[in-house]
């Protein structure tokens, strides 16, 4: 039994579960304003350092599309338990695949550190409305726990 903080209530314990140590997950939010804004400003300068020459095709400068593949990257960034800093933001690509679904493409420092915690099956979804974009990562071990 676990006691709740500032409560005389106890909790039983549960081991965490196997699948749960398997998983990764991470999202962010971000104001689609606040990318326009970025890119008006400083133009190239922001969006090479930010965005990979595909996403940017991709994207056909729609800040909200920007705004979503910017909360992606974060989102990724803390997926790998680390924050953004370890990597530069064009490390984490987001492309478009056949259909139009998020495709995630690791490159460098972040593909290197999904590599070191095993992560090498992820899923993406993006969103965007009313001036807020939004990314949702799911990251796991695609080795099945049965040949470890």
């Amino acid at each position: 039994m676990s006691r709740i903080p500032g409560s005389s209530a106890q909790t039983p314990s549960y081991p965490m579960p196997q699948i749960a140590r398997e998983l990764a997950v991470g999202t962010d939010i971000v104001e689609t304003g606040r990318v326009a804004t970025l890119v008006e400003r400083y133009r190239e300068r922001f969006t090479h350092r930010v965005f990979t020459a595909g996403e940017l095709a991709d994207c056909q400068g729609r800040p909200e599309s920007l705004a979503a593949r910017w909360a992606a990257k974060e989102a990724v960034a803390k997926a790998l338990g680390t924050g953004i800093g370890p990597m530069c933001f064009n490390e984490i690509e987001v492309l478009q695949d056949g259909c139009g679904r998020p495709d995630l493409r690791l490159h460098g420092s972040a593909e290197m550190l999904a590599r070191e915690r095993g992560l090498d099956c992820w899923g993406i979804s993006l969103a965007h409305d009313g001036g807020m974009a939004l990314a949702f990562v799911v990251a796991s071990k695609a080795t099945p726990l049965s040949q470890r």
